[in-house]
């Protein structure tokens, strides 16, 4: 790890290094994984109000990290706020409806599957009860209105449980193929490991104060870019103070208002779970969908209202499949730190836009702004975290930055 500027912050940054006989667990059912996903693209922080500032020894930024770095929690149990709100345009109700939609969707049509289930947490604030006992057993549950998701890992197998509609999905841990791409965090050290990444010579890490959260005591991390034209404002990390575990995180935006990202602990124990927390046996009637069912499938198309839209789509998208897949795979990075740009091209031709684009146009003009400069035109799609332009030539540039910075990297693109 690189020194640090002065005792409360620094400009240095920790070694990326792959961590090694990283266990091929299933893909979604380490309870912190939600927790991990998200610090892996965007941050989480505190979502709760500190209940009181404890008195605790004096910390440096490096000592702190260094204090994430060497936690092994590997049992857990406890309740999780998450609050996500990206600012996605107002579709009257589409949003939540796809949200609906995807999760009863999955891989094989299966309202349990787990790959669209927990999309749901991409939006909105949601209730998650956690457990852990070392790495080959989880149990993650997402509770609702009078129903309630799990997911459960018990060694290899993996079970996802829609009460609602009494549905199963069964996978195991290592038979599918999709289960050997890149796992997301799996323990609270690796979303800590995931979320530090960002730090480096661009970035400014203090120790800010003391915090209880879900009655525990905690020291309280502050990630900030110091450049300019980023859309994050800062990432604050509440980090246990007896384990090192991160208890909380919240990402906040550069424009100022509520977080993007909210979560948290409100309740948490470190005790071994009962061993019966992580046994699962499909209840009498409910219909089972097995994971290899579905290997290499795709779902039918369904509304055959959609041809008419679908060939309109087709008719301004990328030419082939194959120069979408050119495009990403010539995909570089231009800037540095927070302000980095992945840039591709498409080898289509952009998006349709006003009264040549058809209905399809104008609804893609009222979801984006137009946006010109020496590239030509094109149009910027914006959340409150992630902007992307897409050019009328099929060039694509996205990144943490405000829409400016895109239009000045693809006028030095030209």
């Amino acid at each position: 790890m690189a020194p640090y500027a002065s005792d409360d912050s620094t400009t240095g940054g920790e070694a990326d290094e792959r961590r090694s006989g990283r266990r091929k667990a299933a893909r979604y059912v380490v309870p912190v994984t939600v927790m991990g996903v998200a610090a892996a693209t965007i941050g989480l922080v505190p979502a709760l109000a500190d209940s009181g500032d404890p008195d605790l020894p004096k910390i440096t930024a490096q000592q702190l990290i260094e204090k994430i770095a060497k936690s092994d929690v590997q049992q857990l149990s406890g309740t999780v706020k998450i609050s996500t709100d990206l600012g996605l345009p107002d579709l009257g109700g589409l949003e939540s409806s796809l949200m609906s939609g995807a999760a009863g969707q999955g891989e094989g049509g299966s309202s349990a599957d787990p790959t669209a289930k927990l999309t749901e947490l991409a939006s909105g604030t949601h209730t998650l009860r956690v457990a852990a006992d070392g790495p080959d057993k989880q149990k993650l549950s997402l509770l609702e209105n009078a129903a309630e998701y799990s997911l459960v890992h018990n060694g290899k197998d993996v079970w996802g449980y829609d009460s609602k509609s009494n549905e199963v999905y069964h996978g195991t841990a290592s038979e599918s193929p999709a289960h050997e791409r890149e796992q997301p965090p799996a323990t609270p050290k690796d979303f800590a490991e995931e979320a530090l990444k960002a730090v480096d010579d661009t970035t400014s890490v203090t120790v800010d104060g003391t915090a209880q959260v879900a009655g525990r005591d905690a020291y309280k991390l502050v990630i900030k870019p110091k450049q300019s034209g980023s859309t994050v404002g800062a990432v604050s990390v509440a980090v246990d103070a007896e384990t090192g575990m991160p208890l909380k995180f919240t990402l906040t935006p550069a424009s100022g208002g509520a977080a993007v990202v909210d979560a948290g602990f409100t309740q948490v124990s470190f005790a071994k779970p009962a061993a019966s927390t992580f046994d699962f046996t499909p209840p009498k009637g409910a219909k089972v969908t097995e994971e290899k069912d579905f290997e290499g499938k795709s779902p039918e198309r369904k509304a055959s209202g959609k041809a008419d839209k679908d060939a309109e789509v087709r008719e301004h998208a990328p030419k082939s499949g194959d120069d979408l897949g050119k495009g990403l795979d010539g995909m570089k990075t231009i800037g540095e730190g927070w302000n980095s740009i992945a840039t591709f091209d498409t080898g289509g031709e952009g998006m349709p836009s006003g009264e040549a684009g058809g209905d399809l146009g104008g609804f893609v003009d009222s979801l984006g702004d137009k946006v010109t400069g020496k590239f030509g035109s094109g149009t910027v799609f914006s959340t409150r975290l992630v902007n992307a332009l897409i050019t009328d030539d099929g060039k694509v540039y996205v990144g943490l930055v405000t829409k400016d910075a895109l239009v000045k990297a693809a006028d030095a693109g030209k």
